[in-house]
């Protein structure tokens, strides 16, 4: 039999109609007592397990060798947590009028977390670019958010939504450092049995952040806080996002051609530089918002589906410039390649 496929004409990513749909399901059954008390459990563990993978999946010699072009790899890092989040900062003048405060801190949390890996992959292998300076650019961008991101919340978010304080710290320290660590120190021989299911564990990766988003949105629900934001609301966050994307694929373009970056540097820097990580952000924000981190990463979920169908139209006109007639074909991952099929790329992205 044929395996079934996602249609082609389909704009939207399965993976986000998933989310959807868990959204809807913490929104008519949430946890609740003793089952809050499990979800929250499992949950924990499933971040965990997340952080280990990311940590046994990254190659130290992979690293190493992308090492030698640093300025690639430093101007993908500067897009993603020096620029981002100065946008995110000149956004607040839209708070209360455009955006409620609730918004307005995943907005700003959104412009913290790191790159995306294998969708950037995906563009940039489409676009003809550099896809090995794609694959450490998005691999030390989420190497290093497990580090930047908090302590840029902690500096930035202060106490907005659920606080950054010394127990967020720890939590941070054992839920993602630990794990990632765990991860790399055990790669030798866990490295091969990932590599052959990696097919597999892409499911488990997926189902974590699905519990994760079942159990933000749960704490959300019996919270309460659904009432404060209204389909205006929304539709105001969603033209601050296009805003802010915009801005984004722009300057990651012209800036990397300012710098003088040749075509396939900066078609990897501007997949690489503009992208943010869902997978990255949503345990993340768990763990700094707590109870809050429904409406948190309610930005991020939004802007994770605009980045990809956007992307992918760049990506494809790219392929297309007469420049490109010369490129060769950088081939893809074909993990990767299945994903962007369906527009996804959420195992780091």
């Amino acid at each position: 039999m044929k395996r079934l496929q996602w249609p082609s004409w389909m704009p939207i990513d399965p993976y986000i109609l998933l989310l959807l749909g868990t959204v809807g399901l913490a929104a008519l059954l949430p946890a609740r007592g003793t089952g809050a008390d499990v979800a929250s459990g499992a949950s924990t563990a499933a971040i965990a397990f997340l952080f280990f993978l990311y940590g046994a999946r990254l190659s130290t010699r992979e690293a190493v060798e992308g090492l030698k072009h640093w300025r690639l790899h430093v101007t993908v890092l500067a897009c993603t947590f020096v620029v981002f989040p100065l946008l995110g900062l000149a956004a607040r003048g839209l708070e209360p009028v455009f955006l409620t405060h609730n918004l307005y801190t995943g907005l700003l949390f959104l412009t913290l977390v790191p790159s995306t890996i294998q969708s950037s992959i995906a563009f940039t292998s489409i676009a003809r670019g550099n896809v090995p300076a794609a694959i450490c650019a998005g691999s030390f961008s989420s190497l290093a958010g497990i580090v930047i991101t908090p302590l840029l919340a902690a500096a930035l978010l202060g106490n907005s939504g659920g606080g950054f304080s010394a127990d967020s710290l720890v939590k941070i320290v054992l839920q993602l450092l630990v794990p990632f660590a765990a991860g790399q120190l055990l790669r030798r021989w866990t490295g091969e049995f990932i590599g052959r299911h990696k097919k597999i564990l892409g499911y488990v990766d997926r189902g974590a952040i699905l519990l994760v988003v079942y159990t933000a949105f749960s704490e959300g629900m019996v919270q309460g806080i659904w009432h404060q934001v209204s389909p205006v609301r929304l539709a105001g966050l969603l033209v601050v996002e296009a805003v802010l994307l915009a801005v984004m694929l722009a300057l990651t373009w012209y800036g990397a051609k300012a710098l003088r970056f040749d075509r396939e540097d900066r078609i990897a820097i501007q997949f690489a530089g503009s992208k943010k990580s869902l997978a990255a952000g949503l345990p993340m924000a768990s763990v700094l918002f707590g109870a809050h981190a429904s409406l948190a990463v309610l930005p991020l979920m939004l802007f994770h589906q605009m980045q990809l169908m956007v992307c992918a139209v760049i990506a494809k006109r790219r392929a297309r410039d007469p420049e490109a007639a010369g490129a060769p074909t950088s081939p893809v991952p074909p993990v990767a390649e299945s994903r962007i099929a369906v527009g996804t790329g959420t195992r780091s992205g």
